[in-house]
């Protein structure tokens, strides 16, 4: 039975007579990526709206501006990630190193923007406020990375480690 793997008129896609995963079929996903792209650009509006309306409050607390740059950038990446696989044409290897690639950079950044400071408030938890914040962050990171990876070489998961960063993305950026 082909089940939730079959396509249109219950053919499973394939390629070169083999049948291919729906983790790597993209046409499969392109519903999700244009809900997640059109999610991700409304959640970044609200956050530039929010951004805007406390930028004083933001910039005068030490731990903020970093947790705030890295949420513009990690809710950026998502909507870039969710646009790039509606490319159409794309050899899965690009799309891969692509968002891997994606994955690289929103890690660096966040690593940078969120590390740990040693003059932060010390009647702050250390590990609530300093730590935290960052291993929360590096979860999309690397499951972005993850994703990327599993494109390029056809195995592993391939587009469900896209969509739990998804996932994981929007709830890092709460």
């Amino acid at each position: 039975p082909l089940g939730a793997l079959s396509g249109p008129a219950g053919h499973r896609p394939v390629v070169e007579n083999e049948p291919m995963s729906v983790a790597y079929d993209v046409e499969a996903w392109t519903e999700l990526m244009v809900a997640v792209v059109g999610a991700m650009a409304a959640l970044a509006g609200l956050f530039f709206v929010a951004l805007s309306i406390n930028v004083d409050e933001i910039v005068r607390m030490r731990r903020l501006p970093g947790r705030a740059a890295s949420t513009v950038v990690m809710l950026g990446v998502l909507l870039l990630a969710g646009m790039v696989v509606l490319v159409p044409g794309q050899p899965l290897w690009l799309l891969g190193a692509e968002i891997a690639l994606m994955g690289v950079t929103v890690t660096i950044f966040s690593a940078t923007a969120l590390r740990p400071r040693n003059d932060a408030d010390p009647q702050l938890n250390a590990f609530m406020y300093r730590v935290q914040p960052l291993l929360v962050m590096l979860i999309p990171c690397a499951t972005l990375i993850v994703a990327g990876i599993s494109l390029a070489v056809e195995a592993g998961g391939g587009l469900y480690w896209l969509a739990a960063t998804f996932v994981t993305g929007t709830f890092a950026c709460m």
